[in-house]
């Protein structure tokens, strides 16, 4: 059944507040390390975004990624701010058809970026991405492949079907006719990793990049091509952005040479 998703304009300060996740500056933290010296003024419309702060609404998945190449970006765009809010793809639809103020959407599949066509420019892919299996340190549970998952004894915890981690881990599950009874279903993929990361759960399936990012206290086990999915991350400007030329600037970037360099170097594949 598909759901049509009408705009709604928000007009007070505490619903935006409601819709909006917290908000962390891509200047924050550690986030001006390599990828903002590795990083030059990218060529073409880029060059020349006008100055602006915007807000960018993204994929938990791309959280330490968006980081370094916001960093990247303001570096080499003076006078921009880039600011992200990270979230479950299917909650940020949510915060577009409630008119929360944005920018750019940026999901971690095409369906959902589809229930906002309405909202969005078209959208380009700028990145994929492959499940893995994480398990704890020196994998002490010796998970070689899906089948392991369906293990009773085995804590697994995976991303909510309405997630698109959750979908694709369904999809690849129900392939190989594997039942896994998760010990929990988490909002979004990083919160499958921070369970294996506490200890909480003995596996979870979570995108390459998000085991990547913890790989000093996960194991990533390889899915092989033929029983995995691959994820596709659109990228699109939103239609009421008050900031329009500068959101299809920063659009743009992330196809350029210099963003496809920080997104690969990450671990996400090529669009």
């Amino acid at each position: 059944m598909s759901l049509t998703l009408t705009r709604r304009r928000v007009t007070t300060a505490a619903l935006t507040a409601a819709l909006l996740v917290p908000l962390a500056a891509c200047g924050d933290g550690d986030a001006k390390g390599e990828g903002a010296k590795a990083t030059g003024t990218p060529a073409g419309s880029a060059s020349a975004a006008p100055a602006a702060n915007l807000t960018v609404l993204a994929a938990a998945s791309l959280t330490d990624v968006f980081k370094t190449a916001g960093a990247a970006y303001e570096e080499s765009h003076p006078g921009t701010r880039l600011t992200f809010s990270f979230a479950g793809s299917q909650e940020l639809v949510a915060q577009v058809a409630q008119g929360a103020p944005a920018d750019v959407l940026v999901t971690a599949d095409t369906k959902s970026m589809d229930k906002v066509k309405a909202d969005t420019d078209t959208p380009v892919v700028i990145a994929r991405n492959r499940l893995v299996i994480a398990t704890g340190k020196g994998n002490p549970f010796k998970v070689d492949g899906l089948e392991d998952l369906a293990d009773t004894k085995l804590k697994v915890v995976l991303a909510a079907p309405e997630v698109p981690a959750g979908k694709y881990s369904k999809q690849i599950l129900d392939a190989q006719k594997i039942t896994v009874k998760p010990v929990s279903q988490e909002p979004n993929v990083r919160a499958v990793l921070s369970k294996v990361e506490l200890g909480e759960a003995d596996a979870g399936l979570v995108y390459k990049t998000d085991a990547e990012s913890a790989r000093d206290k996960v194991v990533a086990v390889e899915i092989p091509d033929a029983q995995n999915a691959i994820a596709k991350y659109p990228a699109a400007t939103l239609k009421d952005s008050k900031n329009a030329g500068a959101a299809a600037a920063f659009v743009a970037w992330l196809s350029s040479p210099e963003g496809q360099k920080i997104l690969q170097d990450a671990g996400f594949q090529k669009p």
